[in-house]
């Protein structure tokens, strides 16, 4: 449980100790406008962001004939990897910058950055072009986090930072929620072209919030910066900085240890499409609620994220049931994390996400998938927002925002390898393309005429239909039930325990720590 505030620290005071919380309706009437302003910047990032990202694998793993680039899992992993790698490295830099030369600037700066690899993306229709608008975008994205997160830090307390940093989570997945509706209904009128152009649109509104937007202490930072330039002040390195602030036990130990943590976390976004489209009959859904004949109304089709003849579910609205629900109910899952220890928020929060990974991994019936994803969303909202208000309450009142980029270091590591090993051990353990080429042979084809060269990525299981004569149904219950489709899952449900254990040795050594 919440402990009372160590004597002679205030709340705003860097500890270790947990500090006890505000309750639910008082915190939330202690935020400020500032907060409300960064939760809309971030609201509308998301929404660009996620209209994008969220279907990403689709695009570039769909045959041509279906409008998208025709690569394997394999090759969309090389490319999640880099956008992971420039992303997560380089907010661990822009961290520091922002808190010496302005939050404003920076997410001024990010913003046409971020429109630009939308726009590169919209009019560059191949494998090359949608890379260099996902560089583009991942290196917008390094520069809009610390100084959004920054604000936000330094906008709450410590007696609120629980609620705060949750109505954060759930503000901005109401973006992360909307963006893939939107992109949907995009490539299902117009065309892929038309989500990225969308995305591009709707990133600009954030210069209209930047005109309401007053940034905290900025006399301060104006006032040290006059006295660095007067040479009053004599100013380190941001590199000799960051290294003394990474020196510290405290942090270096969370930040490894979340590396393995964010090594299992994103796979769902990186894989979870990708699986649904390939073994999911979300029609299933569609006939529960609706009947056989599914439904025509357009209202259903956009929240649900279903198809325009209302039969089934597209992948993208499966995983949206994430972003929901966060939407939804976040707040009151941060009241009552509030009471928890961080640690132990973060432990139980991670139990919960490898329960939902091993649910994925066991069955593939699209009613269980979507009691997983609730499961996956209600450990997100106990562990994601609590590792990044973990560190920032924690932090040196000077330095939140490079520990905010440091606290990107974990998904450098984690999600850049992730990005590439995920969507590789997909495409070797569960990918049906794959598997369809496999029994093509067992048809009499030969190598040769199942090679990429000869035989599309995406083309496969639609040659299979054709020559076996059977349902696409039938076939892709046999491919499931002869192949060890879950292993994927099983094995990033693996990592996840393991991060769990190490989350709990090093709850009771901070404990320690701050006992003394």
């Amino acid at each position: 449980m919440s402990q009372k505030p160590t004597p002679g620290k205030t709340h705003h005071e860097t500890t270790l100790d947990d500090v006890k919380q505000l309750g639910l309706w008082a915190a939330l009437g202690s935020l400020g406008y500032v907060f409300w302003i960064v939760g809309g910047m971030e609201m509308v990032e998301r929404a660009a962001f996620y209209g994008v990202k969220a279907v990403s694998n689709l695009y570039v793993t769909r045959a041509k004939s279906d409008g998208g680039l025709g690569e394997t899992m394999a090759s969309y992993g090389t490319l999640i990897a880099i956008w992971g790698l420039i992303q997560s490295g380089g907010s661990i830099f822009t961290g520091g910058i922002s808190d010496r030369y302005g939050y404003k600037q920076t997410i001024f700066v990010a913003t046409i950055i971020q429109s630009s690899g939308y726009l590169i993306m919209a009019f560059n229709p191949s494998y090359w072009g949608f890379f260099a608008g996902a560089m583009c975008l991942a290196f917008g994205t390094a520069i809009f986090k610390p100084g959004i997160q920054g604000t936000l830090i330094r906008s709450c307390t410590r007696t609120n930072s629980s609620v705060a940093w949750g109505v954060f989570y759930q503000i901005v997945n109401i973006g992360g929620w909307i963006g893939p509706l939107v992109a949907m209904q995009m490539r299902e009128q117009w065309g892929w072209k038309y989500v990225f152009l969308t995305s591009a649109i709707l990133i600009t509104l954030n210069f209209l919030l930047l005109f309401t937007y007053q940034e905290p202490g900025k006399q301060e930072r104006l006032e040290r910066r006059a006295q660095v330039k007067a040479g009053h002040v004599r100013e380190t390195s941001l590199w000799r900085e960051s290294l003394q602030e990474l020196k510290k036990p405290h942090l270096h130990y969370y930040l490894l240890i979340f590396s393995l943590w964010w090594f299992m976390f994103p796979m769902l976004w990186d894989v979870l499409p990708k699986y649904v489209e390939d073994w999911v009959d979300t029609g299933e859904i569609v006939r529960s609620l609706f009947g056989a004949d599914g439904t025509r109304s357009g209202l259903m089709h956009f929240l649900l994220g279903m198809k325009e003849n209302g039969l089934r579910i597209e992948p993208e609205g499966i995983v949206n049931i994430n972003s929901g629900l966060i939407m939804l109910t976040c707040f009151i899952i941060a009241g009552f994390s509030a009471k928890m220890r961080a640690t132990n928020s973060l432990l139980l929060g991670t139990l919960l996400v490898v329960a939902a990974l091993t649910l994925f991994g066991l069955f593939n019936l699209a009613w269980l998938c979507v009691a997983a994803m609730l499961v996956f969303s209600l450990g997100e909202m106990l562990a994601s927002p609590k590792y990044s208000e973990f560190l920032g309450n924690i932090a040196p009142a000077d330095k939140k925002a490079m520990w905010i980029g440091f606290s990107q270091g974990p998904m450098l590591i984690g999600a850049t390898i992730e990005g590439k090993v995920g969507p590789q051990l997909y495409h070797i353990w569960s990918d049906k393309d794959v598997f369809a080429r496999d029994l093509l042979q067992t048809k009499g084809w030969t190598p040769a005429q199942v090679a990429i060269d000869a035989l599309p990525p995406g083309e496969a299981f639609k040659k299979l239909v054709e020559v076996t004569g059977q349902s696409p149904a039938e076939l892709t219950r046999l491919l499931y039930a002869t192949h060890h489709v879950g292993s994927t899952w099983a094995f990033f449900a693996g990592i996840g325990l393991l991060a769990a254990a190490l989350i709990w040795a090093y709850g009771r050594w901070v404990r320690r720590l701050a006992e003394r």
